[in-house]
């Protein structure tokens, strides 16, 4: 069963009182969410540098030196807390490793509380290429990654931003109104205009046809 807020914060509290388990038990809850978050955000010029363990574990240094300050004013959700908390150590080791070449656009998407690393065409459509079932012969695997990747990126940023938040690192429309700081109606109205975007333009496309992503 999942712990309610309250709950979250009686545990962090003794987590400041010198608990420091506690504080792992919890980290460990939500361990693989930020994972996939970590895995889809992350530069593919990053590969080779570093992996997705090793932002994480940074992460956690920073979530145990913010712990205090996060429940002297919890403003926002526990986990959302840490995906804001590890997202902004993605985007610090990006800085870190890439340097000037971060300088390229489209590298990282506007959120209310701060700058999150984009979730690219190229990683949306590897994710995309993992949920369908069968691929035809009359198109390549390549040549489908292509295609997935120029029909993300003909989607408007904020509903491409959406299709990440709620498929890929598989957030509620609550938390992804909360997230991109706007309305939960319109975070659902975007959601459906962003899924009927991708289909209308599959459905067009060379061996896409009946192809169906697995949930």
């Amino acid at each position: 069963m999942e712990q309610t807020a309250s709950e979250i914060i009686e545990q962090l509290n003794r987590a400041v009182a010198g608990d420091q388990q506690i504080l792992v038990g919890l980290w460990d809850q939500y361990r693989e969410r930020l994972l996939r978050l970590i895995k889809l955000r992350m530069d593919r010029r990053m590969q080779g540098r570093i992996d997705a363990e090793d932002v994480l574990q940074e992460a956690f240094v920073d979530v145990a030196a913010r712990v205090a300050e996060y429940v002297a004013d919890p403003s926002m959700p526990f986990y959302l807390w840490l995906r804001y908390l590890t997202g902004q150590r993605l985007q610090l080791m990006h800085r870190h490793h890439l340097g000037t070449m971060m300088r390229d656009a489209g590298r990282e998407v506007s959120l209310h509380r701060g700058p999150m690393p984009q979730a690219t065409s190229i990683s949306l459509a590897a994710q995309l290429m993992g949920r369908f079932t069968s691929v035809t012969q009359a198109v390549q695997r390549a040549e489908m990654q292509v295609l997935l990747q120029e029909a993300i990126n003909s989607m408007d940023e904020l509903d491409r931003e959406i299709l990440a938040l709620r498929h890929f690192e598989e957030l509620s429309n609550v938390e992804t109104a909360q997230v991109l700081g706007i309305k939960k109606s319109t975070a659902s109205s975007r959601h459906l205009r962003a899924i009927k975007r991708l289909k209308e333009i599959l459905q067009g496309s060379p061996g896409f046809s009946g192809q169906q992503p697995q949930q």
